[in-house]
């Protein structure tokens, strides 16, 4: 059962790479991937503004409250068994570094792609979408 649904630019490599390993360890369905520059994303979602989505990564928990940017990150990593890798997003003078760093990260995330993967954006992924 759906516990996380998370809302993603599949057009970014470095967004679409965490979602491909977020989905090889959803081994108990605990979260599903919604591309938000799917096709028909507006239309099933329409509570979710694309813009904003694009800004700070989205996330709907099963109770309908929405959650943002690295507390997505932490739970989505937590419901898959990783809570040792991300526990450090939790430590109370790391958070408010982390949390700094992801508002950058978002920004730039395109550019960064660019640097890390030698592209900033990735069309097929994004056309593709993933709804799972």
């Amino acid at each position: 059962m759906t516990q996380l649904t998370i809302f993603y630019d599949g057009g970014c490599p470095l967004c679409a790479a965490e979602i491909e390993q977020l989905i090889k360890l959803n081994g108990d369905s605990n979260l599903a991937f919604e591309n938000i520059y799917a096709r028909d994303f507006v239309q099933r979602f329409p509570h979710i503004d694309r813009q904003a989505a694009d800004l700070v990564l989205h996330g709907q928990l099963e109770s309908g409250e929405m959650i943002y940017g690295l507390e997505v990150t932490y739970q989505a990593w937590v419901m898959v068994g990783k809570r040792h890798w991300v526990a450090i997003l939790r430590w109370p003078l790391f958070k408010q570094c982390a949390e700094l760093g992801y508002r950058l990260f978002a920004k730039y995330r395109h550019r960064i792609s660019r640097l890390v993967m030698g592209r900033a954006r990735c069309e097929r992924c994004a056309l593709e979408g993933r709804s799972e």
